[in-house]
């Protein structure tokens, strides 16, 4: 009866320990259901060729019909049903063509599911998006200017170098010029500015209609080493260098002004030779006429030694004359050279001033300076006998003002007959 009775106390502890273990088994497989929101297919990566379509739907864990789908930063054209998920896009090649859409571009796109109930159960992810044409399309240079440009020396050349960049941009450019050239903007990239001024010296005085002509090569290249070379003919003309013309014409103005100063001062010198032999020979003709005049007075007295010393007098007035011109003759080859001095500082004078330069580019410049030098030569050569020295004990105002004054001008005008 004990035996029975133990067979039957360890059958019941079997059955419990049984039922035991399978309530964990219950317990540990609800204890591991999968309850988080997830996307089971979103693929990280999504390559498009050019005018292909792209339907792609997204799943989630649980049922869709309580949740609503979004995207953010999207590119041109991908659309997403906010009810299931469905990705939808066509790359249409006016995207491209346009610029809104680039090729070999990642467009990073984030989406999103959202409980409609429940706010704050909601998943947001994201994934890359890039496009790729299968058409090879060249990258090109180009100039926002023509390819044939005509400058002159002295004036800048300026103009952008642009990219049309094709399946890959652009990322280098290398320039070089067929003939040496200095002082330009290098162009490294794209839309770099170019700007190269032509030196005057550039033409040479043997270069064919005065012009020479340079080609400027602008090579771009991609990071697959696909080139292009884009070419800018240019052609210089020769051009007066202004800037040394304005210097050259102070030069000779100034060679002018000192050589006035010179032939003022030397007509100072004759002038005043010329007062001097004036003043003494009016002395000489005053004392004349006082003796001839005193003498007949003397005449007409009844004194005899009076009357005698009256007829003598005359006498002394006629020696007289042959002392006045053997000790102050009549300067008149000086005379004429005070007049051709004058003359000559008036023309150079008129000249100066008729041949004034109007501003820093005076288009007849060349004309005026070489007017100036020829009448300065033809002056020089004129007074060339004439002994001209250096201002150095009178001012050029003093000279001026002296050449200027009314006694000057009234002693050496013309007079009417």
């Amino acid at each position: 009866m004990i035996k029975y009775w133990l067979q039957f106390l360890s059958i019941v502890l079997f059955s419990y320990q049984a039922v035991a273990q399978v309530h964990d088994t219950i317990s540990f497989t609800q204890a591991t259901t999968d309850t988080a929101l997830r996307i089971t297919n979103l693929n990280p990566f999504f390559t498009l060729q050019v005018d292909s379509i792209l339907s792609y739907k997204l799943a989630i864990n649980k049922d869709e019909s309580k949740y609503y789908w979004f995207i953010r930063n999207s590119p041109v054209g991908l659309r997403i049903n906010k009810d299931n998920g469905t990705l939808n896009f066509k790359a249409d090649k006016s995207y491209f063509l346009s610029g809104k859409l680039k090729y070999d571009q990642e467009y990073n796109v984030k989406v999103g599911v959202q409980n409609l109930s429940n706010p704050n159960e909601k998943i947001d992810t994201s994934f890359t998006l890039i496009f790729y044409n299968t058409e090879v399309l060249q990258p090109k240079l180009k100039f926002t200017v023509s390819n044939n440009l005509e400058v002159e020396e002295g004036k800048p050349v300026t103009f952008d170098v642009l990219c049309d960049p094709g399946n890959f941009p652009i990322e280098d450019i290398l320039f070089s010029s067929d003939v040496p050239i200095t002082g330009y903007t290098l162009v490294k990239h794209c839309d770099d500015i170019f700007t190269w001024t032509p030196p005057y010296d550039f033409v040479n005085e043997n270069s064919p209609a005065r012009q020479r002509t340079i080609i400027l090569s602008f090579i771009g290249s991609t990071r697959l080493k696909i080139r292009d070379t884009a070419l800018m003919k240019l052609v210089v003309r020769d051009a007066l260098n202004y800037p040394f013309a304005v210097q050259e014409h102070a030069v000779v103005s100034n060679n002018i002004r000192v050589y006035v100063m010179q032939l003022k001062y030397l007509f100072f010198q004759l002038d005043k030779q010329l007062r001097k032999t004036k003043s003494v020979r009016t002395g000489f003709d005053l004392t004349v006429a006082a003796t001839a005049l005193t003498g007949t007075i003397l005449a007409t007295s009844n004194t005899e030694s009076t009357k005698n010393v009256g007829i003598i007098l005359p006498s002394v007035g006629v020696a007289l004359t042959p002392i006045k011109e053997a000790t102050s003759p009549p300067k008149t080859v000086e005379q004429n050279q005070a007049s051709v001095v004058r003359a000559s500082i008036k023309r150079l004078e008129y000249m100066l001033n008729d041949n004034t330069i109007i501003g820093e580019k005076d288009p007849d410049i060349v004309k005026k300076i070489n007017k100036l030098r020829d009448e300065l030569k033809q002056v020089q050569v004129q007074l060339v006998d004439v002994p001209v020295e250096m201002v150095t004990d009178m001012s050029e105002k003093e000279l001026t003002d002296y050449f200027n004054s009314n006694k000057v001008n009234k002693k050496y005008r013309l007079k009417k007959k």
